[in-house]
């Protein structure tokens, strides 16, 4: 599946047309051409690498899947490579999708290895900053990464949330161990990945807006200068969210270690207050002569003796808060 785009001074002025016009668009004064491949054969990529004069090795990295995110430079081009993630609220995993970028003075290629990444999202996204169009290419890149950092601010929003909602499951009195083990492990495996996906992001923003590479205009700088605000954000916000899971597992076996000690005590009480008619009737059923023997007055006063007792200890653990 591919998509096209053209525009000319500022204006959108073709689209969808096929590949093999790409260079002649480019002829044109003032054009700028976007071109979506997803899932491209190697003819199709082919094609774009020469009509752009793409590296070799940008190729061979938009082809290649779980590539690193992160903007390698070549002598007319550069390459980027991305990823859009999020959160799954059902299952707790996250989903990443990857997307690459050839990104020349004049032409934009994303590549996408399925359609799990949202194009018509960046597409939309370019659309309500038209406004923006006039600056050609980095207006472009603009609305890709602008799109995908949002993505990562949303999953690490959508995180917390459940990482606050897992939080409170932990004092409930009836709940679930095995639930609450699988979802936290879950959790922090999403964060670990997320951070994989957040970190590079933050070079990769950062050198657009070195003035020595010359990437985009000085006009553009502030609006990828929020975008790199924005990665800031998220990258602090996961490196708190690894604390706060971490504490959570540590809480969470003091939560199990402090009720084990709890139902410990109660049963040694109980074993405590059971052991007293235990010893009592044993000592009755000594086949020897005592006190009472073979009468009625000594049940009547070894029963007396096991209720006083059992209800003296009783006491005594209720006021010392161990029953």
């Amino acid at each position: 599946m591919t998509r096209t785009r053209c525009y000319r001074d500022g204006s959108l002025t073709d689209e969808d047309f096929p590949l093999a016009d790409v260079s002649e668009h480019l002829d044109e004064a003032g054009s700028v051409v976007w071109v979506d491949l997803c899932a491209p054969d190697s003819a199709d990529l082919q094609l774009v690498a020469a009509e752009l004069g793409l590296h070799r090795l940008a190729v061979e990295d938009a082809v290649h899947p779980h590539q690193r995110a992160k903007l390698d430079l070549y002598a007319d081009h550069s390459f980027l490579s991305a990823y859009a993630a999020r959160l799954d609220p059902a299952t707790g995993g996250l989903v990443t999708d990857e997307v690459a970028a050839f990104i020349t003075p004049h032409a934009l290629v994303t590549v996408r290895k399925d359609e799990g990444f949202d194009i018509e999202g960046v597409v939309k996204r370019w659309d309500s900053a038209s406004d923006l169009a006039q600056y050609g290419v980095a207006f472009l890149v603009h609305g890709l990464l602008d799109f995908v950092v949002d993505g990562h601010f949303e999953a690490v929003q959508s995180l917390d949330e459940e990482i606050e909602s897992l939080q409170d499951s932990l004092f409930v009195a009836v709940r679930d161990q095995e639930t609450i083990q699988r979802r936290s492990f879950e959790l922090r495996k999403s964060l670990v990945l997320l951070r994989r996906v957040v970190l590079p992001m933050r070079e990769v923003v950062n050198t657009f807006l070195r003035r020595d590479v010359h990437l985009i205009d000085d006009a553009m700088g502030p609006y990828f200068q929020d975008v790199y605000d924005h990665v800031l954000r998220a990258t602090e916000w996961t490196e708190s969210l690894r604390d706060l899971v971490t504490s959570i597992l540590e809480t969470n076996l003091t939560i199990q270690g402090n009720r084990l000690n709890v139902i410990t005590k109660k049963v040694t009480s109980w074993a405590a207050i059971i052991a007293v008619p235990t010893a009592i009737t044993g000592f009755y059923g000594q086949n020897v002569p005592y006190p009472g023997f073979s009468k009625t007055g000594g049940f009547y006063a070894s029963t007396t003796v096991i209720v006083v007792l059992s209800l003296l200890l009783y006491a005594i653990f209720k006021r010392k808060d161990w029953l």
